[in-house]
């Protein structure tokens, strides 16, 4: 039977199969389904800066409670129970207790000093590795692609060199140049990078004319992306490679294990197919990797990424050119 082994931040997982920050992860019903399942690793659901910022307010509010006693109240302060950064690091802590798979953070914050002080916390829980959610909606005019990824590089040092566990940065799509961005990360010390996160866009529903959030789940076609920085980023940084979105099936994993990845997220997959889809996407992978005569991810890891790949097109913006230049070019 095929070795689905392999590593990840220096971790060695029992297959190549992450189930991706999401609710899905944060209830320990389902987290320990996901394991029974036959995943190789989770990561719990983020701890966002609002969350933090809820905390503080909290701690803000207790603390000056009785400041403006008086025979009439002045102010009557709310009771925000059961929410924030703590019950975060309380539940982490528990899914880290409660599984034997490796269990990896995710973190979403905003300011230098957060970042800092969350990754230490977060650290404190036992988790086996971190990972940073970095993105930058562009909102400010002013303010340059080269300023926002230098803000991200000083919070990679500055974390770095404030926790021991390994770090994983997941990122958009959206740089101008991801690889140089990727090159610059891996000489700052992070040990992964996941491929792209699966950013939340704004809807309007134009009978209400109001702003909706509809369920944002990513489609088979979006694995193509991925895909293509897989391939590029294969040999060429020293960090693991994870690629998610769009990953369904055990065919979708072959696909970004061929093109360099060390190891894939999945999230979406499970939300229209239920958690026992992880069951059928390793059986799938084991029976792929039999049917070609691989005993090991690392017979065929990389095998078409660009560094091996015979089509010098394969990984190159011309690809749709000479695609379109065939006679028949849908077929």
């Amino acid at each position: 039977m095929a070795d689905l082994t392999t590593s990840y931040l220096g971790i060695e997982l029992k297959n190549p199969i992450i189930v991706g920050s999401s609710e899905l992860t944060s209830n320990i019903g389902r987290i320990k389904l996901i394991e029974e399942s036959g995943a190789g690793a989770l990561v719990i659901k983020s701890l966002f800066e609002e969350q933090i910022q809820l905390e503080t307010f909290k701690l803000e509010d207790e603390l000056t409670a009785n400041n403006e006693l008086h025979a009439e109240m002045i102010s009557i302060f709310p009771k925000m129970e059961h929410a924030g950064a703590a019950q975060h690091l309380m539940w982490t802590r528990k899914a880290k207790e409660s599984l034997s798979i490796p269990v990896f953070a995710s973190l979403n914050a905003v300011n230098k000093n957060t970042w800092i002080d969350y990754a230490k916390k977060l650290e404190e829980t036992g988790v086996d590795g971190l990972e940073l959610n970095f993105y930058a909606v562009p909102t400010n005019f002013a303010k340059s692609g080269g300023e926002i990824e230098d803000e991200q590089i000083d919070v990679v040092k500055n974390i770095r060199n404030a926790v021991s566990i390994p770090i994983a940065i997941k990122l958009s799509s959206f740089y101008t140049n991801p690889v140089n961005f990727i090159s610059n990360l891996d000489k700052a010390g992070v040990e992964g990078i996941v491929i792209f996160n699966q950013l939340f866009q704004p809807e309007i529903d134009i009978e209400t004319e109001k702003n909706v959030f509809p369920l944002n789940l990513s489609s088979e076609k979006d694995s193509r992306l991925p895909l293509r920085y897989a391939g590029l980023l294969y040999k060429n940084v020293n960090a693991s490679i994870c690629a998610s979105t769009g990953i369904y099936n055990g065919a979708d994993v072959a696909k970004m294990l061929l093109a360099g990845a060390d190891c894939v997220q999945i999230v979406s997959t499970l939300y229209k197919n239920k958690i026992e889809q992880i069951a059928s996407i390793v059986k799938e992978l084991e029976e792929w990797m039999d049917e070609k005569g691989y005993k090991t991810l690392a017979d065929f890891r990389g095998k078409l990424s660009r560094n091996n790949s015979n089509d010098p097109w394969a990984y190159k913006r011309a690809q749709y050119v000479k695609m379109l230049l065939k006679e028949r070019p849908l077929d």
